[in-house]
């Protein structure tokens, strides 16, 4: 049975810029002795030698800050110290048929105390096709990790090595696809496999990580964390090597590698040791871990790792950690919720980072000067022909799926419409109401009734229906330069009070289906959502959406981490304790309303 769920892999990379350039060329290599090492740095280093220790876990925020100082420059020198290694420690398959070389570039990699756990692996090209499936097979191995698109900024990273479905035959082995799950990070696929002669086939599931952007690294490790887990726990106890491949086989492939083995240490001594395990690793594989971006990347995963733990929950839990949340009191007497949301502040606010919105000519665009949307994630519009800075609006690119920004002003209503058009979105969601408390929090950016301008923008109101607690308008949106139409629809919340939140979650379960069906109807183009600011209310419903699909998919959640995410992609999201127990009621009251698991689906 498979059960393909819609995807949210919508890219928007050209709006991404990265924080820190890649550094992406061929680097010297080596190997140094376990547990401290003194090493001759290069001729470029600057210092003759260099001490490396293993870095106990309570120091592990502190030596992580040192070395992002001076933009990275501690990381950079780290990761330039090498010995010369060669590649040795090659595998070998058995020929089959013809007499071809019995070799593709792959090799064992040890794990943190486990020999040859990984198989590191060049993704295969069309010519190593069989090769690689009977690798699979001979080396009796049930897990494949991929960390590579097949295609990659227009180029081919890796060719597709598995049938999208029904049976294909490789060289010498028969792959059958039985099962398909997407998920937001990675997707699962399950294949059947068997050699020629063998009657009984054997389960390989490929975890295939498709959030790695084209350029750099991930903006967050979470992602990398989760799907490292699922790794973790779809693996069998006493199967063969696990095959990790992205394109070619060292970069993201000894990072994943790396994290994976320094958990490990992390939780068997509470230390790690980066650099001395990258050196071992070279030993078996040079040029594992390409750039000082993917190295520093593994600290940030181990540091996330070290800081918050594993916060994930299955369904089952949900009602025993709500209770433990809501009793626990700390040593500052604090409720267990009031100090896990305190975490969230950690999330450190980059305002270096906010150098578009803050600039004269666009402050005025802005409602709330505590919420301006980070340059790595904003969203441009197109520059007005003779005019400066009319590329900038407040909104910002979340989870590249939703647009986050605040209820336009009488001065930025053309502008939000002039993104709703470029962005080709069809889905708005309103979640405040025009006045609250006698204060304005959104002019009227639709007309009430018949049609109304906004510049080249005409908005013709076609249908205004009443739900429970939401609105659905159905609009039509033309464009004078470009004479077309299309059809826009509003889902405005009137569940909100206008102080604290709704009573119950419900009505949120409710509008979050209307959307996500609207998604499904009109081509799954960024959601707009908006409140006052664009961060409370806004960052609580998208962090329910992600939150239940990932329950519907997988049965799980994670709040904290959820929350934590859209905090590094825009300041504020969830800005109560409030609006943050709101999402933990929410879910409880969504498996309360479909107790029969079947049902989520």
């Amino acid at each position: 049975l498979c059960k393909c769920l819609p995807s949210k892999s919508l890219r928007f990379r050209e709006q991404r810029k990265d924080l820190v350039a890649s550094v992406d060329k061929k680097l010297p290599n080596g190997f140094l002795e376990d547990q401290e090492q003194t090493v001759v740095l290069l001729p470029r280093s600057p210092s003759p030698s260099k001490r490396y220790f293993p870095i106990p876990l309570d120091s592990l925020e502190e030596e992580f800050r040192l070395r992002m100082a001076d933009d990275g420059k501690l990381f950079r020198e780290e990761f330039n110290v090498r010995y010369f290694s060669q590649y040795f420690n090659a595998l070998y398959i058995t020929p089959y048929l013809m007499p071809i070389i019995p070799y593709i570039l792959t090799l064992y990699i040890n794990g943190y105390r486990e020999k040859n756990k990984f198989i590191a692996a060049q993704g295969p090209k069309p010519e190593t096709l069989g090769d690689f499936w009977r690798m699979v097979w001979e080396q009796k191995s049930a897990t494949i990790v991929m960390l590579t698109n097949t295609r990659e900024r227009k180029e081919e990273k890796c060719y597709q090595y598995w049938p999208e479905q029904g049976c294909w035959i490789y060289g010498c082995v028969r792959v059958a696809l039985e099962d398909v799950t997407v998920l937001v990070d990675y997707t699962v696929r399950k294949f059947c496999h068997a050699a020629d002669g063998c009657r009984t086939p054997r389960l390989v599931t490929q975890l295939h990580f498709t959030s790695w952007p084209d350029f750099g690294v991930p903006l967050s490790p979470i992602g990398m964390l989760k799907f490292l887990k699922k790794v973790k726990t779809v693996n069998p106890a006493h199967a063969g090597p696990i095959i990790v491949h992205c394109s070619a086989g060292v970069g993201r492939t000894g990072t994943f590698i790396v994290i994976d083995a320094m958990m490990d240490m992390m939780h068997a001594e509470a230390r790690m040791d980066v650099f001395g395990f990258v050196s071992r690793i070279r030993k078996q594989r040079c040029q594992l871990i390409q750039t000082d971006m993917q190295y520093s990347f593994i600290y940030q995963a181990l540091l996330e790792h070290n800081l918050y733990g594993d916060t994930e929950l299955d369904i089952a839990s949900l009602e025993g950690h709500l209770h433990k949340l809501h009793n626990t009191h700390t040593q500052m007497d604090r409720v267990g919720l009031e100090e896990e949301f305190r975490k969230l502040t950690n999330v450190r606010i980059m305002k270096e980072n906010m150098r578009t919105g803050n600039l004269p000519a666009n402050m005025r665009k802005n409602r709330v000067l505590q919420i301006i949307p980070y340059d790595f994630n904003r969203v441009i519009l197109s520059m007005k022909r003779g005019q400066e800075f009319t590329d900038y609006i407040n909104a910002s690119f979340l989870d590249d799926y939703f647009i986050a920004t605040q209820a336009p002003l009488a001065h930025t209503v053309q502008d939000f419409w002039r993104m709703v058009w470029e962005w080709k979105c069809h889905s708005i969601v309103m979640l405040t109401e025009l006045k609250e408390r006698e204060q304005e929090k959104c002019v009227r950016y639709w007309p009430a009734e018949g049609s109304v301008s906004f510049g080249e923008y005409v908005l013709e109101l076609k249908r205004d229906t009443l739900c429970e607690t939401f609105s659905i308008r159905d609009m039509l949106l033309s464009y004078a330069s470009e004479k077309q139409t299309r059809l826009v629809r509003q889902f405005h919340f009137h569940g909100w009070p206008e102080i604290g939140i709704p009573s119950d979650g419900k009505g949120m379960i409710d509008i979050i289906a209307a959307v996500q069906k609207q998604q499904q109807q009109s081509g799954n183009n960024p959601i707009v959502v908006h409140c006052s600011a664009g961060a409370g209310r806004t960052g609580t419903f998208i962090a329910l959406s992600n939150i239940l699909e990932r329950v519907k998919a997988e049965g799980l959640l994670d709040v904290f981490q959820t929350v934590k995410s859209l905090r590094t992609q825009r300041p504020h999201m969830v800005q109560t304790v409030e609006q943050y127990d709101f999402c933990y009621r929410v879910v409880q009251d969504f498996v309360d309303i479909y107790s029969d698991y079947a049902n989520f689906k």
